[in-house]
């Protein structure tokens, strides 16, 4: 059966939403939580949740044993390595400039999807497209290293690696298909791709009973554990399939803006003229890559990837 338009409209524009929010209250949360640790409790928590919404529902466990092999890959890619340089670069990024920055993820899903999915080429305007965001992204860290320091240059540069792993991640789920419930799916990524934060992150950041638990750092931490996290990753696996790749990032092209406008009404944060240009470069850059050409190429394309329901 096909899935209703309005289902998969209403999910992506959730998404959009809060995804949006997400990144000023990591910025929040991080004046009293450590980056690592704020990472792995905000999984665990979520690991929690979607256990639970999906017990005696759904199959628990993969299938395959090759299943385990692709979902600790993914896991650690998205999580382990996006989400804690994601995290740690919001230390010295404001949170609309974190927001732009990982507006790649589409620039780099797009060049992985051309080599592993045959039925997402890559077009002469998509690559147009990347060069000009990819400019935006280097004006932004070169500013970043002339006003901002070191920290700063390095913490966009790590921003920007880990949307490179999220949308490997994302493009591998979409080349090798798991048969098991999108909870369940995210579940198991949360598990494997946080278990070697939990190990880093009580290392390097000590007890967690030991840290500044404010009221505002506990709402951020739950807001982001149960909303930014189990609800998104239900709804981004449950459009997986039903999405191809390419469409299901340009979640990423509307959530700088609601991300930078929260960052300055709520966090007081100030966005200058120069990293405003920068993201008008990254932004125009993904509106090339989405933009629709009715060719004859693309017709056949669209016609070649069948609705899955």
């Amino acid at each position: 059966m096909k899935t209703a338009p309005w289902k998969i409209a209403a999910a992506w524009v959730t998404l959009c939403v809060v995804w949006s929010s997400t990144w000023l209250a990591i910025k929040v949360g991080l004046r009293d939580l450590p980056p690592i640790s704020f990472v792995w409790i905000r999984f665990v928590i979520a690991i929690a949740v979607l256990v639970a919404v999906s017990l005696g529902r759904t199959r628990l466990i993969p299938p395959r044993r090759e299943d385990y092999w692709v979902l600790a890959f993914t896991g650690f890619l998205m999580f382990a390595v996006n989400y804690a340089l994601l995290f740690w670069g919001e230390l010295y990024v404001s949170s609309g400039l974190a927001a732009v920055l990982q507006t790649t993820i589409p620039i780099f899903g797009m060049l992985f999807a051309h080599w592993l999915l045959p039925d997402e080429p890559l077009r002469l305007q998509k690559v147009a497209g990347a060069l000009i965001a990819l400019g935006g992204v280097a004006l932004i860290c070169a500013r970043l290293f002339s006003f901002n320091g070191v920290l700063a240059f390095w913490g966009g540069v790590g921003i920007s690696l880990g949307a490179a792993g999220a949308a490997f991640s994302n493009v591998l789920l979409k080349r090798h298909v798991i048969q098991l419930a999108p909870a369940m799916l995210a579940a198991w990524q949360m598990i494997l791709g946080t278990a070697p934060l939990v190990v880093l992150g009580l290392i390097v950041d000590g007890n967690p009973a030991r840290f500044h638990w404010s009221r505002m750092s506990i709402f951020c931490l739950l807001y982001l554990a149960v909303i930014g996290s189990a609800l998104t990753f239900l709804l981004l696996y449950w459009l997986l399939p039903r999405m191809t790749v390419t469409n299901l990032q340009t979640i990423s092209l509307i959530t700088p803006p609601g991300a930078v406008m929260l960052g300055w009404w709520l966090g007081g944060e100030n966005f200058p003229l120069w990293s405003i240009f920068g993201a008008a470069f990254v932004l125009l850059g993904v509106w090339l890559i989405f933009r629709r050409v009715k060719d004859r190429q693309e017709a056949e394309a669209e016609v070649a990837v069948p609705e899955r329901g």
